[in-house]
């Protein structure tokens, strides 16, 4: 059987993982476009703030290790048709324009998504990056230490846009963050959590500035950008702007070849084969069914991709395992706080469909006796439905890093337990690690006090 894989991140470098464990017997031909193999974006803020010193270290393979394994790697290697029929491939030497033909039996496509470019005037500027891959990384991390780049500028603040600010702030840059929404994080915490966060980066010398978007950019004689415009009239200077606002699917090349959605996402079934028999798709091009409401949605998560790459590389043959469904789990830190959530929040119960109600309980990590800074005050909310009583969310932070829990309540949505269940589930006790009653039993038991009023 001939494998080939396009696309070297997450969702790729998994499928070649499970091709080589579940049919070592294969062929497999892996087709980068880059000139480097599996790149990590996930990991860019640590080596942006200088924990990881060296930039080819941020990623899950080498060209020399995967060939070692047996798998033909081909780098600056664009894949650019595909024909079903024939099972064949067209592929472009980027570096000299050349195109060959190849042949598969079986085809993952782990073509990803590209950062979202805002269609404003100024567009066309220099000095407007995007915060995704190892080139961008590379003219970031020369931008932090570029004593020409005062102001930076960073448009949305989600994950990315939060990694981009509070990495260029440690470098000493003046940081404003422009988002449409009117609270940071907006997707993947309530207001109980982004006030504290929003305040923390206030203190930390940032500017929000919220419920806006960019109306224009503009530049000086040299092309470079000096100014942001907000649809409110501010105008902020800016030597540097990082534009974090979203991604969309890198898939209009495959539009004809296999099905779309009406929002460019590549359909596929629970085993991650689409509308062509023996081609399959994972990661960001493509939606993943959400535990909670039990629909398929746009969850761009690493761990997402990965899952969905073991899942076509097993089911290549037969379809033999469903895809599992994922709760949306993810973390990150601001500065000192560390937080995690998972499944529905209040902030996007609405939009997801569903009637829910939340319990915020705030206790310590560990018992009162014992001091800081082995002790911290925890905020956690757990989100459950009013009539089934089952667990549907749950968001934690702290200084203390007590992210952990999350992947419980992950597993509990996973499951359908319910705040009954949760209430009295078994958690170890020790006073120099945790509470007599976890706080996740805490908050369950409260839910049950709402419910039964």
């Amino acid at each position: 059987m001939k494998v080939a894989v396009i696309g070297s991140s997450h969702g790729g470098f998994e499928a070649v993982r499970g091709v080589l464990h579940d049919f070592p017997d294969a062929e497999i031909t892996w087709y980068e476009k880059g000139d480097f193999v599996s790149f990590l974006s996930c990991g860019m803020e640590l080596y942006l703030q200088g924990i990881v010193k060296d930039v080819n270290s941020v990623s899950y393979a080498t060209v020399p290790g995967m060939e070692a394994e047996g798998v033909s790697v081909k780098i600056n290697s664009e894949v650019t048709k595909i024909n079903p029929e024939k099972h064949t491939i067209e592929v472009k030497n980027v570096n000299n324009g050349e195109t060959v033909e190849d042949q598969y039996d079986k085809l993952v496509l782990s073509i990803g998504a590209v950062p979202f470019e805002l269609p404003v005037p100024g567009r066309e500027l220099d000095n407007i990056y995007a915060m995704r891959g190892r080139d961008w990384a590379i003219l970031l991390k020369k931008a932090e230490i570029d004593p020409e780049i005062k102001n930076v500028t960073v448009v949305g603040s989600g994950y990315i846009g939060i990694e981009a600010a509070e990495s260029f702030a440690k470098a000493g840059k003046h940081v404003t963050v422009i988002d449409n929404n009117p609270t940071i994080l907006g997707t993947y915490l309530d207001s109980e959590f982004t006030d504290i966060l929003g305040n923390e980066l206030t203190k930390q010398g940032m500017e929000l500035r919220l419920s806006q978007s960019v109306k224009e950019y503009v530049g000086n004689a040299d092309n470079k950008i000096t100014d942001v415009i907000t649809t409110k009239g501010d105008k902020y200077p800016a030597d540097l702007v990082i534009e974090t606002a979203g991604i969309r699917p890198n898939t209009a090349w495959v539009k004809d070849v296999v099905d779309v959605d009406d929002h460019g996402f590549i359909v596929t079934d629970e085993y991650q084969e689409t509308s062509q028999p023996d081609i399959f798709a994972v990661g960001d091009a493509t939606k993943i069914e959400f535990a909670p409401t039990g629909k398929k949605q746009v969850i761009a998560l690493a761990s997402n991709a990965r899952r969905q790459g073991r899942s076509a590389a097993y089911n290549l043959m037969e379809k033999r395992r469903k895809t599992t469904a994922v709760s949306g789990s993810s973390a990150l830190h601001v500065y000192d706080y560390k937080f995690a959530s998972t499944g529905v929040k209040d902030v996007t119960a609405d939009q997801l469909g569903v009637d829910v109600k939340s319990v915020l309980v705030k206790d310590t990590k560990v018992p009162a006796f014992v001091p800081e800074p082995r002790n911290a005050d925890v905020y956690f909310k757990l989100t459950f439905d009013a009539k089934t009583r089952e667990v549907k969310g749950a968001q934690i932070m702290s200084v203390q890093d007590v992210t952990a829990n999350i992947n419980a309540i992950s597993l509990a949505i996973q499951q359908h337990m319910t705040v009954d269940e949760l209430a009295y589930a078994d958690f170890f006790f020790q006073p120099g690690f945790d509470r007599p009653w976890n706080i996740m039993n805490i908050a369950a038991q409260k839910a049950q006090d709402e419910l039964d009023k």
